[in-house]
């Protein structure tokens, strides 16, 4: 790090100094602070490539967090002290100005304390998560140690700051402060319940902290409720079902018998959390209860019987109940200044929209959790997951690929298997759609594979069934299709999750399809589409399937006027990729070329790399799916613009036959499953 930040020259290094003890630097700050030489120097910074210069807002990124960390950490106390000072003058937002100043000032200070404290507040209010922890921890610090109450009472705040903005470190030392200065149960608990919640979904030395909260509850079943909950979500976090509701029923019975109505719904709140995805029949008596209790304190929105509430609503498609429920949520989480809780509000709005077919709104509440799960500090993983499911269906399949594989790797290292789960769901669901079923099946049986070690039995929590159906009928393992759908129908059925029926349909279709039933999977597929009106992206889907089916079973009018309408379905809701996908089989179903019969004389190899060709996949798309070399396709393309008179991709695609495979009916992206595009005349569909 020296040896790097040694390039530059001193005058560069003292203005990044200055800029590393600012929480938000910027152009203009340090401008004013250094002068005309700023731009100069900031300059050199960057062509040495220790920052980053926003070209939009002007903000200052260090290149590496340990870059700021070691230029703030070299001055003495003092020159640390003036330099905050000379900050403090140039800042023109009064809550910076208000950190710096207390950074400025003696630690003994009251004064630093009162104004750090007030500070924390504005900073709450405004919606800054991360600088209200680092201010109240600072006002805490700060408080002179003979006013016990006023420290503990600041310090309880630091540490539900710090929980807020899932900023562990600083609420560990909030909860040293608790422990050191205060003897009360009720205090001592409450701080190292917030220090639990802090460390979210990936607590360090979780097990030790737990004993040590409920050696400090003993003897206040209220406070021992209190604990057993978080155990609960702990367990279920890690794939304990059974455990979590076992420890959340113990924790709504000693809240009851306590007589705290606020821990009772809470405790109750997560035992039907657990009971749903368990498939048990009492998951919505047990919420109904929590509902109805009475709530005089405070409880954090993601932990609300109304979330939870809302959540059932997105499972069962009651996509109006859901929204009513979910913004007054979004709202209370906002105004109190809980990140961790916005987020999970942000993102179920997000369900909901993209679920109802409203892409923009979607994209908009899914931009803003993620935004704010970087700003906080937040696991992304649930975010991850989140943002590819609206962005692979309404903008761009590329991106959600990427939000998947990013929310898996950070869960696989994080050991969070809930969401592993999903990202892996989300990933596998994007590869389908884009044509990859090999890469598809792998992810999407690690999915059910997870599932099942976690007892989730509800098929309308996370909804991989259909698509893991999908892949295997393009890949030839019908029977195994056949007793996936089997299977899961009669759960459905058994536990009365009518929603997920469509989707099971769909790919049902797909197999009587395969099996050259083509009336049966029409009818199928009709019935299905008019059960999703209320859910206009599955139902184009369905209507594109439809399209395909019967193009297959010879009914060109029928296949075009089915695809139409998914293509009107995708355009009034903004669903990009399946557009793109509409149109392709729109495209298809055009009347065929008088000198098609030309393409009869490409041999099987060239037919598949032209089909994809004309899909538009590059040279190395159309290698890594059928596992040959670069070359190799260079070649066989080569052959086939011979063969068929032509010098372009464009005028391949022009030469496109109708026949497509069953299972792109399904996906928008690449259709490279036998009987695509480019079909030899052997396969049903080449004469249609």
């Amino acid at each position: 790090m020296n040896e790097w930040l040694g390039t530059v020259s001193a005058e560069v290094q003292e203005l990044l100094t200055v800029a590393a003890l600012d929480d938000r630097p910027d152009r203009e700050l340090l401008s004013r602070l250094a002068g005309p030489p700023a731009e100069n120097l900031l300059a050199e910074a960057e062509a040495a490539g220790l920052i980053n210069i926003g070209q939009a807002d002007g903000k200052i990124r260090f290149a590496a967090s340990a870059i700021g960390a070691e230029l703030a950490a070299r001055p003495p106390v003092a020159t640390r002290r003036l330099l905050h000072a000379r900050l403090a003058e140039a800042s023109r937002d009064s809550i910076r100005r208000d950190r710096h100043t207390t950074l400025a000032a003696d630690t003994n200070d009251p004064q630093s304390a009162d104004r750090a404290d007030r500070a924390a507040a504005r900073a709450r209010l405004r919606g800054e998560p991360a600088l209200a922890a680092e201010l109240s921890l600072l006002a805490a610090e700060r408080t002179p140690k003979a006013d016990a109450d006023l420290l503990t009472e600041r310090a309880l705040t630091a540490v539900r700051d710090a929980a807020h903005n899932g900023d562990l470190p600083r609420g560990q030392a909030a909860v040293r402060l608790v422990l050191h200065h205060d003897s009360s149960p009720a205090n001592r608990v409450n701080a190292l319940i917030a220090l639990i919640d802090s460390g979210g979904q990936h607590l360090y030395n979780g097990d030790k902290l737990f004993a040590d909260a409920l050696h400090e509850a003993a003897g206040h079943p209220d406070l021992t409720a209190q604990i057993l909950i978080r155990q609960a979500i702990w367990a279920n976090v890690n794939g304990n079902p059974d455990r979590a509701c076992a420890q959340a029923a113990r924790a709504a019975s000693l809240a009851r018998n306590a007589g705290d109505t606020a821990t009772t719904a809470m405790a109750l709140t997560m035992q039907a959390r657990i009971q749903r995805i368990l498939g048990r029949p009492q998951a919505e008596t047990t919420l109904g209860h929590a509902l109805s209790l009475p709530r005089s304190t405070h409880i954090p929105v993601n932990a609300t019987p109304e979330q939870l509430s809302a959540r059932h609503a997105i499972f069962d498609d009651r996509l109006n109940e859901a929204r009513s429920a979910l913004l007054p949520l979004l709202v209370e989480a906002e105004r109190t200044g809980d990140a961790e809780g916005t987020v999970d509000v942000l993102r179920s709005l997000a369900e909901v929209e993209i679920r109802a077919g409203r892409c923009g709104l979607a994209l908009d509440y899914a931009g803003r959790a993620l935004s704010l799960t970087d700003r906080a500090a937040l696991d992304p993983a649930p975010a991850c997951y989140t943002s590819a499911l609206v962005e692979g269906t309404a903008s761009c399949t590329d991106s959600a690929l990427a939000h998947a594989r990013r929310g898996a790797d950070i869960s696989r290292r994080e050991d969070n298997k809930i969401f592993l789960s999903r990202n892996l769901f989300a990933l596998g669901h994007f590869l389908l759609v884009t044509g990859r079923s090999k890469e598809a099946l792998e992810a999407l049986e690690e999915v059910r594979a997870l599932e099942n070690r976690q007892q989730v039995r509800d098929p309308s929590v996370l909804r991989w069934h259909a698509d893991l159906a999908q892949a295997l009928i393009s890949l030839g393992y019908l029977d195994q299709a056949r007793e996936l759908l089997t299977d899961t129908r009669e759960t459905a059925t058994d536990l009365g999750r009518s929603c997920v029926l469509p989707a099971l349909d769909r790919s049902q279709a797909l197999l009587e399809a395969t099996l050259g039933n083509y009336d049966a999977a029409a009818d199928r597929l009709t019935a299905a589409a008019d059960r999703l009106r209320h859910l206009p992206i599955e139902r184009g889907r369905t209507l594109l399937a439809l399209s395909h089916t019967e193009r297959r079973g010879r009914r060109r009018a029928s296949a075009r006027t089915a695809a139409q309408s998914a293509a009107d379905l995708f355009s009034t809701h903004q669903a990009h990729p399946w557009i793109e996908a509409a149109t392709r089989t729109l495209h298809q179903l055009e009347p065929v070329p008088a000198h098609s019969s030309t393409l009869r004389r490409l041999t099987s190899a060239e037919q598949r790399c032209a089909e994809l060709a004309a899909s538009g996949a590059s040279n190395r798309d159309i290698a890594t799916a059928l596992t040959i070399s670069v070359k190799a396709v260079e070649a066989n393309l080569t052959r086939v613009y011979r063969k068929l008179g032509i010098h372009s991709r464009i005028q391949l695609a022009h030469l496109a036959v109708v026949t497509a495979a069953p299972a792109e009916a399904l996906q928008p992206g690449l259709a490279h499953q036998p009987g695509g595009a480019f079909a030899p005349a052997s396969d049903p569909g080449a004469q249609a």
